[in-house]
């Protein structure tokens, strides 16, 4: 049986690679240690149908294990805490499902609403890592504007406070926004 640190470690290159270059050596062009914060990040819910995004993020374990990693498991592995990077990835494939938008273009869109598509390995630092943990904890307690600014789907126009509004209703309202067009988001 093997480490749940080595696990995870695979399983987090396996997250990377659907959503990053793994092959890239360019730290212009690289998010390792974004993607570490993320994954080393609990998602957090209190607004119901959130823990849907919770259980879809864990789904991503599953996967993981069945394409990837045949060696024997140590279950509580798979009831660990769901990481933002694994409701990200997960969301941004419902999203691609809905759209037919790549899902790694949805998740690079939510890191342009979060304002942390510019802490590319090249520029982050430790010193940075605050200010990223301060955006996730925005985004964990809901701390953001009613219109959904400074969280993963700021809206122009809110209808609804955002804050009390599931994450994938807060995604359809963006779409709607963008008119559905997402060549106008990138």
């Amino acid at each position: 049986m093997t480490s749940d640190a080595y696990l995870d470690e695979l399983y987090f290159h396996w997250l990377y690679s659907l959503v990053g270059s793994v092959k890239s050596k360019n730290p212009g062009r690289t998010y390792w240690s974004l993607c570490d914060r993320l994954h080393r990040t609990t998602f957090t819910w209190f607004v119901p149908n959130d823990d849907n995004r919770i259980e879809d993020g864990k789904e991503l374990r599953l996967e993981f294990l069945d394409g990837v990693y045949d060696q024997e498991l140590n279950m509580s592995w798979m009831d660990l805490e769901c990481s933002i990077l694994e409701m990200m990835i997960a969301l941004s494939r419902r999203a691609s499902f809905e759209t037919g938008e790549a899902p790694d273009t949805w998740f690079w869109i939510m890191l342009e609403n979060l304002n942390l598509r510019t802490y590319s390995d090249k520029v982050y630092a430790r010193s940075m890592d605050k200010n990223v943990s301060d955006i996730l904890d925005t985004v964990n307690q809901r701390s953001y504007g009613s219109d959904g600014q400074g969280g993963l789907f700021p809206l122009r126009y809110s209808k609804h406070d955002q804050r009390k509004t599931e994450l994938w209703y807060q995604w359809a309202a963006y779409v709607l926004e963008h008119d559905t067009s997402l060549e106008t988001l990138e």
